[in-house]
């Protein structure tokens, strides 16, 4: 009864408590916090989201993580990669930072825990086996430096390319470095100095939180931001006029299209449910795809419309009938100037919203996440499934490293099946509360591990110091440099960049290093929608191991001078007996190898004509199915024929049983089937080497 509880309720082990431990995780709880706090915002503006979003992901669910979670130390929450997996996913659906954007995130965040859920539920904790080392090594890689590059538009203070390519984005930044605001640069090369220093000579300091506190400080003294809001009427200049409004319209057409696909989608809907014509579904589905792209089309078109309004600096000129605005270069000489170059950074309602200064994070909602359903749009769910499976799959991979890593410490059990009920159960409640993906944090768990947590009561302690910042902090956070948080992303990526690892895998295994750096060349490919470098990488490594299941090793054996036996190419030996063979299979029998089985023998009786048996030793055929056992049936009758016996040795208990049950065995005959290869050899050499002597 009380493991049953536990099972049900498995936050039931932290108790009995002693204050040492409370006050231990306490400790702890509070130091992750002033990093999970920064880290949450900083992966929020990489999901595409209102930073308060990363702060609402940073608290519900690292609670239900925690409470039915499996391992201690795991602490939930954003995380890097699927922020970025989720703004990828969802980008192609919406408008990054848009109200629908986030319901997207929520929604998505809701399918990912149901998928973990179902998972855990049904005990398969060893998916994570579907995706091999290598092919992991080289999406982590490329999902770094992925990340990492795209950050360097908030580190530019630029706004996004938006070419639909990671390539075309990098291009375009590079392309107008010379815009670049030289203080948001600073600020974020001073971010990562002060890091990497911290790192180094103060490694018990919180350095992400020493980033944040004198970024946010040093940007309100000096008046970053520098905004102003002016009339749309007020632009003098009629180019930069003629493209704003061009900007404005795409906007509409954007909106109206988006209407206009919500309604056609309901109408596919309604048309599935009956009896349509298969005929009009399609022309509904045609319609909707022909929207899409039209709506991708105008995206494209409006950031490039963005990026060249951005490189046109603007002079405030103050006359008689108002503030105007000119082009810099062109600006009237005896009118009065504000001092400062200002670029266009929205319009809102006929007001155009200019800019001096460097983005910051800006006002932050404060108060608690209110209970929220997360609002199901069939259609999206259908398109977001494959990138939410991946999503609930890598993720779920990332945890259970971290924790299987931190386990070899503490010697606590890790159940795989558990730990996917945790993470399910914290992103599909988080979700209910305006909470976008999560998942186990390997840098959180890793200080709460150095800081001496012993239970996941650390972790809640991290999230209530998160709710007493929503409550009463989030003002302070205002003047916040965006730059400053894509620096600290951008130095939380560089540790997951691994190069070691597959020069290792070369000594191994060559053709699994062939497929993580297919997996590494087709995420930067098909960036930003990473999820398919992964499926690329999966696909790879399901077909390597069919061609080697289809290929397996069957060395002709030889006896080396010390009595063992070995592959006769390999170690330069003679076959074992003159007038038989002796031969390994380092496979199962069945579907898959059977033709690469029936070649080898045939093969090796090619090899060696005047053989009158050939032995399998079979200590490595694990089992044999119907089409193995038919074609080892079909191969002795052929080789009886030919009066050569196929004899078999050292068959493990379940093949044995086939062999038995199958009237194999008879067919053979029981002298041919021996328990070990010492045996056969023995018999092979007295039936074969010694008749062919005496006769």
């Amino acid at each position: 009864m009380n493991r049953s509880l536990h099972d049900w309720l498995p936050f039931l082990r932290w108790f009995p408590m002693s204050a040492a431990t409370a006050r231990a995780d306490i400790l702890a709880g509070i130091t992750v916090a002033l990093i999970l706090v920064p880290q949450s915002m900083a992966y929020a503006l990489l999901a595409g989201l209102p930073v308060v979003y990363g702060l609402y992901a940073a608290l519900l669910p690292v609670v239900i993580g925690a409470l039915w979670g499996n391992f201690n130390l795991l602490h939930t929450g954003p995380v890097v990669m699927l922020s970025l997996m989720s703004a990828a996913a969802i980008a192609p659906l919406a408008i990054s930072g848009s109200e629908e954007f986030v319901q997207l995130s929520v929604m998505l965040a809701l399918m990912v825990g149901v998928l973990r859920l179902a998972m855990g539920a049904l005990k398969l904790g060893a998916i994570v086996n579907l995706v091999s080392h290598p092919v992991m090594i080289g999406f982590t890689n490329a999902a770094a430096l992925i990340i990492g590059l795209s950050q360097l538009r908030f580190i530019m203070n630029m706004p996004n390319p938006g070419t639909g390519s990671l390539v075309g984005d990098v291009s375009m930044l590079l392309s107008h470095a010379g815009q670049a605001y030289l203080p948001a640069v600073v600020f974020a090369a001073g971010t990562a100095i002060m890091m990497w220093l911290l790192a180094r000579w103060l490694p018990k300091l919180p350095a992400v939180l020493a980033a944040v506190v004198v970024g946010t400080v040093l940007s309100a003294a000096i008046d970053y931001e520098q905004l102003k809001q002016l009339p749309a009427s007020r632009i003098a200049d009629a180019e930069v006029r003629g493209l704003i409004d061009a900007f404005v319209d795409a906007n509409g057409q954007i909106k109206t299209l988006n209407d206009e696909i919500a309604v056609k989608r309901a109408a596919l809907r309604e048309a599935e449910s009956t009896r349509t014509p298969r005929t009009t579904l399609e022309a509904l589905r045609a319609e909707i795809h022909i929207l899409e792209v039209r709506i991708d089309t105008l995206k494209k078109e409006n950031s490039a419309r963005r990026m060249e309004i951005h490189a046109v600096p603007l002079a405030l000129v103050r006359e008689a009938n108002g503030t105007v605005l000119y082009r810099a270069q062109q600006a009237p000489e005896n009118a009065a100037h504000e001092a400062g170059a200002w670029r266009f950074q929205g319009i809102q309602e006929g007001t155009v919203t200019l800019a001096a200064g460097g983005d910051v994070v800006g006002r932050i909602p404060e108060g608690l996440p209110a209970f929220k359903a997360p609002t199901l749009d069939w259609a999206a769910m259908l398109s977001l499934l494959p990138a939410a499976f991946v999503m609930a799959l890598i993720g779920f991979m990332e945890a259970t490293a971290i924790s299987k890593a931190l386990a070899a410490k503490t010697h606590q059990r890790i159940d795989t099946n558990k730990e996917l009920i945790g993470q399910g159960l914290a992103n599909i409640v988080g979700a209910f509360f305006q909470s976008y993906t999560v998942s186990g944090s390997f840098s959180r768990s890793a200080v709460a591990g150095r800081a001496g947590a012993k239970t996941g009561l650390f972790a809640v302690v991290s999230a209530a110091v998160v709710l007493l910042v929503l409550l009463f902090l989030t003002p302070y956070l205002y003047h916040l440099p965006q730059s400053v948080l894509a620096m600290i992303v951008m130095m939380a990526v560089l540790g997951l960049i691994r190069v070691r690892p597959l020069i290792h895998a070369w000594k191994v295994q060559r053709s699994d290093v062939f497929a993580g750096l297919a997996t590494f060349v087709a995420t930067l490919m098909f960036a930003p929608d990473i999820a398919n470098g992964i499926l690329v990488g999966m696909a790879l490594t399901a077909i390597l191991l069919l061609l080697r299941s289809m290929k397996p090793r069957a060395p002709v054996l030889g006896r080396r001078e010390d009595g063992t036996m070995a592959g006769i190419d390999t170690a330069k030996l003679e076959p074992t007996g003159q007038n038989f063979v002796a031969m390994r299979f380092d496979q199962s029998l069945n579907y898959l190898n059977v033709a690469a089985f029936e070649d080898t023998v045939l093969e090796v009786l090619a090899r060696y004509p005047n053989a009158r048996g050939i032995l399998v030793v079979g200590s490595g055929i694990n089992e044999i199915d119907a089409s193995g056992e038919d074609k080892v049936r079909e191969l002795a009758k052929r080789l009886s024929q030919q009066n050569v016996a196929l004899m078999f040795s050292s068959l493990k208990g379940p093949v044995a049983t086939v062999f038995r049950r199958s009237g194999l065995l008879h067919q053979l005959g029981p002298e041919n089937v021996f328990v070990n290869k010492e045996v056969a050899v023995a018999e092979a050499c007295r039936r074969f080497d010694m008749a062919r002597a005496l006769g």
